[in-house]
């Protein structure tokens, strides 16, 4: 089984998934509807293309995207290049990565001189995945965050193509993205609630452009000449349809914006129709599991997500948070104790800098101890009795 969290998840997936071919085709409409769906374009991944199915159970929510970004890049350089070896394609999307760099992301820190270079694919893949954010509002926002994941895919195949990254073309794309949605918004008959918070959410996930310095009013002023790919104006259309998208229902005045749209992007009206269907069809039946639907609750919404992600890292690790514990019988009974009283704020204390040491000893549990990882300190000690052995209570009961 794959766990997309630990090092040396890359060279796994290859090792089980050579060769692929369910995604390649040279066909680009049919290579973007495989992608599609996936939920990749949505940003809420539910399943790869690929040729041996993959276990996905007990996985976190950051750890989906990861894998699909990996397979999809795969892909798409098997389409450019047409070759197989996996040694090579790990090479050319680090160089793709690399040429970033000037573009205001220095993904050379992530590079290791000494790693192999699928481990360094991993560090440079998994910060693709995280937003620029603090822990809290990147369980929010990573819906928009990941969609915009499909702007590396477009990158990477144009790097491909020309051998280098065209001036200017991640920021281009992005404005473009973002310019789309922008007025698909003001286009909205109904305004949701969710609409503000869309708006937010790509302020926060922009990495090579400004929100705030697009001021486009109608489509006429959208400039869209420098877009050479059926693959970026596939996308964009899919971008305004999912801003637009409100229980369902897309208005007279949304439909004619997005046939519009497609006119102004040399789409056929086939492609409007499928975009309008699949996107409702998807976010009807996904919206209970993406994150940025449930944002009425957002205080039980992030503490449901963080449950699920701790609990799942103490299951990976049990065995050896449980030896590190073991070597403390304070701990242990301080921990038994906490499943039957409240604890003082002198034990609370003495528990937290005890679990934090041994958090930098795993180096999966890290997670507690960036900035504001201490919030997740009570679901830690909340899941710990019941995920280790029975000493807890045996400690207990000879106190």
């Amino acid at each position: 089984m794959i766990n997309p969290s630990a090092p040396g998840w890359i060279d796994k997936y290859f090792a089980t998934q050579e060769p692929t071919t369910t995604v390649l085709t040279n066909d680009l409409d049919v290579f973007y509807q495989k992608i599609r769906k996936t939920g990749f374009i949505y940003g809420h991944v539910i399943s790869f293309e690929t040729e041996t199915p993959i276990n996905t159970k007990g996985w976190v929510q950051n750890e989906m995207p990861k894998v699909a970004l990996l397979n999809i890049l795969h892909a798409t350089y098997r389409l450019e290049v047409s070759d197989d070896k996996t040694d090579l394609f790990i090479l050319k999307a680090l160089d793709f990565y690399n040429s970033m760099s000037p573009h205001g992301f220095n993904f050379l820190k992530k590079i290791l001189p000494n790693s192999p270079p699928s481990f360094n694919l991993e560090k440079i893949i998994d910060d693709r995945v995280q937003t620029n954010i603090d822990m809290v509002s990147k369980n929010f926002s990573h819906i928009v965050t990941n969609a915009l994941l499909f702007i590396d895919v477009l990158a990477f195949r144009q790097y491909l193509i020309h051998g280098a990254l065209p001036e200017k073309y991640l920021k281009k794309i992005e404005e473009a993205v973002i310019s789309v949605v922008s007025l698909s918004l003001k286009t909205k008959t109904n305004q949701s609630k969710y609409d503000d918070l869309l708006i937010k959410l790509f302020e926060a996930s922009v990495r090579y452009s400004k929100f705030s310095n697009i001021n486009i009013q109608n489509i006429d002023e959208l400039n869209l000449s420098h877009l050479s790919s059926n693959l970026e104006k596939y996308y964009l259309l899919d971008m305004a349809g999912m801003s637009l998208w409100n229980d369902g229902k897309v208005e007279n005045e949304e439909a004619y914006f997005l046939y519009k749209l497609a006119e102004k992007l040399n789409i056929n009206d086939d492609f409007v129709e499928e975009s309008i269907k699949d996107t409702d069809a998807f976010i009807s039946q996904y919206k209970k599991d993406i994150p940025y639907f449930n944002y009425s609750n957002p205080v039980k919404h992030f503490y449901d997500q963080t449950t699920k992600s701790v609990e799942t890292l103490i299951i990976r690790n049990k065995n050896r948070l449980f030896k590190e514990i073991s070597g403390s019988k304070e701990l242990m009974i301080l921990l038994a104790h906490s499943t039957t009283r409240d604890l003082d704020e002198k034990e609370k204390k003495k528990v937290k800098k005890q679990l934090l040491d041994i958090c930098k000893t795993i180096p999966s549990l890290t997670i507690f101890l960036l900035p504001g990882g201490s919030l997740l300190l009570p679901i830690l000690i909340k899941f710990i009795p019941k995920m280790l052995p029975s000493a807890f209570n045996e400690n207990l009961d000879n106190e």
